[in-house]
């Protein structure tokens, strides 16, 4: 995948894992994903992450169409340039909606003198 010119990316251009990462968001639709290690930049998903789901009530059931190659919208640019800024560590909470990356939890030591 080009690095240099990421707000072109395509859904084709992603790593495997990238791309099921993807596919998975939009599954989820609503919801968060909880435990997601990362390891080289990439998303690890053997062992699976839990996946915790949000049904809204009262309103209408909305499913992202599944395609095979389109340009990735801003939010999915920004968590991958996330997951390579981790480089290797756990993302607590990938909160998603609208089958998009939201809010990304993530948890580090104190590192303070004393």
């Amino acid at each position: 995948m080009p690095r240099d010119t990421p707000t072109r990316w395509t859904k084709a251009e992603l790593s495997a894992p990238r791309r099921q990462l993807l596919e998975t968001m939009q599954r989820i639709l609503f919801g968060r994903i909880e435990g997601l290690v990362v390891s080289n930049g990439e998303p690890v998903l053997t062992p699976k992450p839990r996946i915790v789901r949000d049904i809204n009530l009262g309103t209408d059931s909305v499913q992202v169409p599944e395609l095979d190659d389109y340009r990735l919208k801003r939010q999915v640019v920004e968590l991958l340039a996330q997951l390579e800024r981790i480089g290797d560590g756990v993302v607590k909470c990938l909160e998603i909606r609208h089958g998009l990356p939201f809010r990304l939890t993530l948890e580090d030591r104190f590192e303070g003198s004393g």
